[in-house]
């Protein structure tokens, strides 16, 4: 596993009535709902690294710290960027994340996901990872 700081991800997403808050439970308005944008952010970071993972490992999301900056309305495309901007022992990952409609930013976060073994993980919560 080689991970390095300034690794980048992205992911997007259009939105619809499956992912806005009045869908999911987070409120009751027909826009983008945070918790969606916190699947997307999470995404981002998941998939930036997952290349760069050894076989059987995998990283889990331990942390976030998120800012809901604006409202995104139904039918506007949300694009999410991730930057690895920390590694801690090869095991502790910070991620850099922003969410844009357009030009505007919508959401910032800072990310933490941990690198795991697949079967210890799944294992040590009582799961079989087969």
């Amino acid at each position: 596993m080689e991970l390095t700081v300034g690794i980048k991800g992205h992911d997007e997403v259009v939105v619809d009535m499956t992912n806005v808050a009045s869908a999911v439970g987070s409120g009751a308005l027909d826009v983008f709902s945070t918790p969606s944008m916190i699947a997307c952010m999470e995404r981002a970071a998941l998939s930036s690294v997952m290349p760069y993972m050894d076989e059987g490992f995998s990283t889990v999301g331990i942390g976030l710290d998120v800012q809901h900056l604006a409202a995104t309305p139904i039918g506007e495309t949300v694009r999410t960027e991730s930057e690895l901007v920390e590694i801690v022992k090869n095991r502790f990952l910070t991620f850099d994340i922003k969410s844009y409609c357009g030009e505007q930013l919508v959401g910032t976060c800072i990310h933490k996901r941990c690198v795991v073994d697949i079967n210890k993980f799944m294992e040590k919560a009582g799961l079989s990872s087969k």
